[in-house]
C-alpha cells in the first residue's frame, strides 16, 4: 500500500506491503530535487524495482528511508568517457591491479566510511547489508584496485540489463578510484552496456566526461535498455587489463 503523506506532501510505501508500488516519478519534490517517497524496505526486489524505475534510496541513521529521482540526471555514456592524459599516462603505468567482484563488502564498507572528521555517511550499516545481499543475488558488482595485495580503491553499482547504476567510490591512494573507474568503463563498453548512471552532478564526474538527461529521457533510456541482455558480460573475471589510451 502506498499512501500520501499530506503534512510532508509526499508519499509513504508500507514496508508490510510487498508489492506496494511507487508512486510516479514526476511526483518527486523540485526542493529537495527528486525526493519521490518515504518507507518500505531494502529488500532485493525493492531495490531491483526501484533501480529500474529510476529511483535510489539515500538516507542516513534516525531518518526514514528515503527514495530519490532527481531531475536532471547524472550519467555517463561509456564512449564519452574523458581520460585526461596524465590520468591515461598513469593507466598505462600499471600502478594498481584491478580485480571486479573480489572483495565487495571490503569496498561497501571504505565506501562508507566519512571522508572527514565531521562528516557522517549515508552507506548505513542497513545500506551495507542491502547491498550485499544484492551482490549475494548477482545484481550488485565491485570494481577493486590493489597495491602490494592491499585494496587502496574501488567502486560498487548495480548492474540491469545493459545499463550500470553506478553508488559510490573510494580511494587510499592516488588517482586508485579513477583508475578503476576508467577499467570498469572499458569493460562495460566492451560488453555493450548503454549507460551509466551517476545519480547527481559533480566536478569529478564531469572531468571524466558525464553529462546529464532530463528524468523523462533517463526513463526512457532504462525501459529500452534494462530488459535488454549485456553481451558477454562476465563479473566473474580475474583481472581487468584493458588497454588505455
Amino acid at each position: 500500500m502506498t499512501s500520501k503523506n499530506t503534512i510532508q506532501n509526499l508519499y509513504w510505501i508500507d514496508s508490510d506491503d510487498p508489492d506496494a508500488e511507487f508512486p510516479p516519478l514526476e511526483f518527486a519534490l523540485t526542493d529537495p530535487d527528486g525526493l519521490l517517497a518515504f518507507g518500505g524496505d531494502l529488500s532485493v526486489p525493492r531495490l531491483l524495482k526501484a533501480y529500474r524505475l529510476g529511483i535510489f534510496p539515500w538516507f542516513s541513521d534516525g531518518q526514514p528511508i528515503m527514495w530519490w529521482s532527481p531531475d536532471p540526471r547524472t550519467v555517463l555514456f561509456p564512449e564519452d568517457l574523458n581520460v585526461s592524459r596524465s590520468l591515461a599516462k598513469t593507466c598505462r603505468q600499471r600502478p594498481y591491479e584491478i580485480t571486479l567482484n573480489k572483495a565487495f563488502n571490503k569496498v561497501i564498507h571504505a565506501c562508507a566510511q566519512p571522508r572527514s572528521d565531521d562528516e557522517g555517511t549515508w552507506i548505513t550499516d542497513d545500506m551495507q547489508q542491502a547491498y550485499c545481499a544484492l551482490h549475494d543475488a548477482g545484481h550488485a558488482h565491485s570494481v577493486e584496485a590493489w597495491q602490494d595485495g592491499q585494496l587502496v580503491g574501488g567502486l560498487y553499482g548495480i548492474a540491469i540489463g545493459q545499463i550500470f547504476f553506478g553508488e559510490s567510490m573510494f580511494a587510499r591512494a592516488t588517482d586508485a578510484s579513477k583508475i578503476a573507474f576508467v577499467h570498469l568503463v572499458r569493460q562495460l563498453q566492451a560488453w555493450n552496456f548503454q549507460l551509466i548512471d551517476c545519480q547527481v552532478e559533480s566536478a569529478h564526474l564531469q572531468s571524466l566526461g558525464a553529462g546529464q538527461l532530463s528524468r523523462t529521457e533517463f526513463a526512457s533510456y532504462l525501459d529500452k535498455y534494462c530488459e535488454v541482455e549485456a553481451n558477454g558480460a562476465n563479473w566473474h573475471a580475474d583481472v581487468l587489463t584493458l588497454d588505455v589510451d
